[in-house]
């Protein structure tokens, strides 16, 4: 029988995949969960079940204050940019929350895919290439 505060294999799993993970696959990481995050939103939209779109929905909107807190600003325009992403997506978000809307989320789910792209594009090129360019230049700066 299992302890309520022991971890099932599955949560050590995932523990030790965060820990040791490298920075660009941590961020595809966050970008997959605020997606999946979404995806339960949207469902539970349609389910007319609004306690649990709105966890959900703020579920995302904590990975991506995550990700925005998480910028390393004197990396200069990029970070800016990001910044300002980051700020409008929790917008959109906040409007999906408050009136229970699909559109705003579609959105946010749109532009978090095709980032997450990016990045996972970018870690692979790291992993595969040691001391590559997304190391070298720390415009996103995760702490674990």
């Amino acid at each position: 029988m299992n302890k309520p505060s022991s971890k099932t294999q599955y949560e050590r799993y995932k523990e030790t995949q965060i820990k040791t993970a490298s920075q660009g696959k941590l961020i595809v990481m966050l970008y997959d969960g605020a997606i999946r995050f979404l995806n339960m939103a949207r469902s539970f939209i349609d389910e007319k079940n609004i306690e649990d779109s709105h966890k959900n929905i703020v579920k995302a909107q904590d990975i991506i204050m995550e990700l925005l807190l998480s910028l390393n600003m004197e990396a200069g325009e990029i970070a800016q940019k990001l910044y300002n992403l980051y700020l409008y997506l929790n917008k959109k978000l906040m409007e999906a929350n408050m009136y229970k809307k699909k559109e705003p989320i579609d959105e946010v789910i749109k532009i978090l895919s095709e980032m997450r792209e990016v990045w996972e594009e970018a870690a692979s090129k790291t992993t595969s290439n040691s001391g590559s360019a997304l190391e070298k230049n720390n415009s996103v700066n995760i702490s674990t």
